[in-house]
């Protein structure tokens, strides 16, 4: 398997990679990946693909946002999305995915890397829940548990706040979980 940055080219195979790997939501995964390759500046976001066979079978995503600081605004990372296609899942792909972005933008100096997902899977990746740490969610309907960051090098205790998302999240109502019921 190799790991490399998304290529120009390498779009539709990203795309089948979430339509597949989010089911009934990879439409809306899909659609935020190119709105985010649209509005985000190449410098400030991070795609790979994990490739097996001369096939595209993962893919990762971290897109620069804020994080509102007593201080100053702090420029982070999150991470969404992370897929593998099915079939595939459980073999380490998005593991090694989301270690090597994490190595990747410690290098470049980012201090913080937030996400919402699944605290059995990324805690054993070093992410940590959000509020337990000081940090504030962005929005309320993001379960605390799924509220996480994994803190790198270039973190400074003052470094505390409240997480504000690129519009993309927004604009796609990717952000936390409706209530079907309200």
């Amino acid at each position: 398997m190799e790991l490399r940055e998304e290529r120009p080219g390498d779009e539709r195979a990203v795309r089948e990679v979430h339509l597949r790997g989010f089911g009934d939501h990879g439409t809306v995964v899909a659609e935020v990946v190119a709105t985010l390759r649209e509005t985000i500046a190449p410098e400030d976001t991070l795609s790979l693909v994990a490739e097996e066979g001369g096939q595209v079978v993962g893919h990762i995503m971290f897109t620069r946002s804020l994080l509102d600081a007593p201080r100053r605004l702090v420029d982070v990372q999150v991470l969404s999305p992370l897929a593998v296609l099915p079939g595939l899942q459980g073999r380490g792909i998005g593991s090694a995915l989301v270690r090597r972005g994490l190595e990747i933008l410690a290098e470049r100096g980012v201090p913080l890397v937030f996400l919402e997902g699944d605290p059995g899977y990324y805690a054993r990746l070093g992410f940590t829940p959000g509020g337990q740490l000081g940090f504030r969610k962005p929005s309320l309907r993001i379960p605390d548990a799924a509220f996480q960051v994994v803190r790198l090098p270039a973190y400074q205790s003052w470094m505390t706040g409240t997480l504000v998302y690129a519009e993309a999240f927004w604009s796609h109502d990717a952000v936390g979980l409706r209530d079907p019921e309200a």
